[in-house]
């Protein structure tokens, strides 16, 4: 199963998730693409006007579900699989809580990392795994 990780590519908190994200898919489960981009439209997935709605949309292929927020995280950490599924724990806590943590870091992710004022030169890890 492959799955789309669709990322705010002008956030440098960001793109480093998405560096880190690139060397720890040993299975080789994730594709990356900018949330700014074509295929992020074509598959009707765009950035609302509040910067701590989609910071990150994971897409699962196999059926075309997107998952946002803290949603979004937890699928992540399913497709990576083994050690980083032992996360979906945190299915426990109440979503509204994950939610809040996620929108409380989406909302100050610019102000704590900077917003990038033009495109990096991404890793070979990352550039692989580009859709």
């Amino acid at each position: 199963m492959k799955w789309i990780v669709f990322f705010d590519g002008e956030c440098a908190f960001c793109s480093g998730s998405i560096r880190l994200l690139a060397r720890l898919d040993w299975h080789d489960r994730v594709r990356l693409s900018p949330l700014q981009g074509e295929l992020a439209k074509s598959k009707g997935i765009t950035m609302h006007e509040d910067p701590a709605d989609d910071t990150m949309v994971v897409f699962r292929e196999s059926d075309g579900k997107a998952f946002h927020h803290s949603s979004g995280w937890l699928e992540l950490m399913r497709a990576l699989g083994f050690p980083f599924n032992l996360a979906l724990v945190l299915a426990i806590v109440p979503k509204r809580w994950l939610d809040a943590l996620y929108r409380w870091i989406a909302r100050n992710r610019y102000h704590w990392f900077g917003k990038a004022d033009h495109c990096s030169l991404p890793e070979q890890a990352v550039v692989r795994r580009l859709v």
